[in-house]
């Protein structure tokens, strides 16, 4: 049998203890999607399905080592980012992404856990916005990190479109906004931005709290763009996948909320 290396993703982000978020998260979308999952640990967070407890930020010199072990032996297809906590960090990862120059970038900009607990650093915000950001194939940010990125509100679709506009503005190339956070009964309404063309990905609401949703979609992205989807069809079955995993969704710990079926929904794969 011939040996024929795997399609490798890097998830650059932070461990969840609880097993429900982060890099946890990200290689179990990788494996559902059968590329092969690489890892270089961001931050170490003590938390589960009720909150975080405690964070720690390994030292940055550790992590480019880490990226450059990855690069070293893989072929990387597609890096995502996510929990980057601070200034420091988010520079250390842009300079290595241009000294790799992976072809895709995917970033989900976390600020903000599930529970409320703030994972950014304010200072860190430009940083985000004017290093990482125009590094970026794509970002994914839910509405609250959108807000907090233009430090305006979005209250509405109209709004959603206009904060398309804003991001766009900061250097970003491609944009997922998620509207999870938006009030109402109907559906779950994403914007996909290229160029100047804008895509809505609607999905049923589901009556449900859940965690790590948005690590999983992101890495989703990045995992389809390994199998050379476009970045359009490859957040488009990204979508759907989440939507499979929500629906198979269980409560591992003692709160009620709901950490996805990663396996389970392969088949949407």
């Amino acid at each position: 049998m011939a040996n024929i290396a795997p399609l490798s993703a890097l998830t650059i982000a932070g461990s969840d203890s609880g097993g429900g978020a982060g890099i946890q998260a990200d290689l179990k979308t990788f494996a559902a999607h059968r590329v092969h999952g690489l890892s270089a640990i961001a931050a170490l967070t003590a938390q589960h399905t009720r909150g975080v407890t405690a964070v720690n930020v390994p030292d940055v010199g550790f992590l480019r080592a880490q990226i450059d072990a990855c690069f070293d032996d893989f072929d990387i297809g597609a890096v995502k980012l996510g929990m980057l906590a601070n200034a420091e960090v988010i520079e250390a990862v842009a300079e290595a992404i241009e000294h790799h120059r992976p072809a895709h970038v995917v970033l989900d900009p976390v600020m903000v856990s599930t529970s409320g607990a703030r994972l950014l650093e304010t200072s860190a915000l430009d940083a985000m916005r004017g290093r990482l950001m125009p590094l970026a194939t794509l970002i994914t940010p839910n509405l609250p990190e959108a807000e907090l990125l233009l430090d305006r509100p979005i209250a509405d679709v109209a709004a959603m479109h206009e904060a398309i506009d804003g991001l766009r503005r900061l250097g970003a190339r491609g944009v997922l906004l998620k509207g999870g956070h938006m009030p109402g009964s109907g559906d779950i309404v994403d914007l996909f931005a290229e160029g100047s063309r804008v895509t809505t990905i609607a999905h049923p609401r589901l009556q449900l709290e859940a965690h790590g949703t948005g690590c999983t979609l992101a890495s989703a992205v990045a995992a389809n763009l390994c199998l050379g989807r476009s970045l359009q069809s490859s957040c488009m079955v990204a979508a759907d996948y989440v939507h499979a995993a929500l629906r198979g969704g269980y409560r591992p710990g003692r709160s009620n909320i709901v950490v996805l079926d990663h396996l389970g929904a392969a088949a949407h794969v």
